[in-house]
């Protein structure tokens, strides 16, 4: 199966000067500007530039500016929860933010998805799929290092004032909670 490479959909208003384009870029934000009015702007200044044509450009160009608002959004989200919490981790943001893209990419494609060769689409489901297993493998041997950790620096404590029985009681309590913190903080 041989790659092609993705169809560019050309466009009469891609042969528009950049001034020209820029001018019907701001108005088509422009609300109160309708396609037949613009239609009408562009053919009295020779571009003859159809309706539909006109109207398959603001959709595009609404899909572009809405994914770069929803990329920003999504950038902002993660820098503040960075700001507020220091000790995330990062990769997991990453990972989020990165099938969050994809999966909109996926529901957005139509004629892209199509093209798309299912062997590429089966490679990335299949490296975020081992991604997560690394990811769920590494913090659960992280919790078991944890765990012997805690148990063989009690067992040493414990054998260190075993002369002294109520500090023994006191030092398995302190111990027993800063295990639970640490092991309840490696879950999130």
């Amino acid at each position: 199966m041989s790659e092609q490479a993705p169809r560019r959909v050309h466009s009469s208003i891609d042969n528009l000067p950049k001034e020209v384009r820029t001018e019907l870029d701001r108005r088509l934000a422009d609300n109160r500007e309708t396609y037949t009015g613009l239609t009408e702007w562009l053919n009295e200044d020779g571009y003859a530039i159809s309706r539909s044509a006109l109207s398959r450009y603001a959709r595009k160009i609404s899909v572009v500016s809405k994914r770069v608002s929803d990329s920003l959004m999504q950038t902002q989200a993660v820098a503040q929860a960075v700001a507020a919490h220091p000790d995330l981790d990062y990769t997991s943001a990453a990972q989020v933010v990165l099938m969050d893209g994809l999966m909109q990419r996926v529901s957005t494609a139509e004629e892209e998805f199509d093209e798309m060769p299912l062997d590429k689409a089966g490679r990335l489901i299949t490296s975020l799929a081992r991604n997560a297993t690394y990811e769920k493998r590494v913090r659960a041997e992280l919790k078991k290092k944890a765990e012997l950790a805690f148990e063989q620096m009690e067992a040493e404590l414990m054998e260190a004032i075993r002369q002294h029985p109520e500090l023994a009681g006191e030092l398995h309590d302190v111990l027993s909670r800063a295990k639970e913190r640490v092991l309840a903080d490696g879950r999130n």
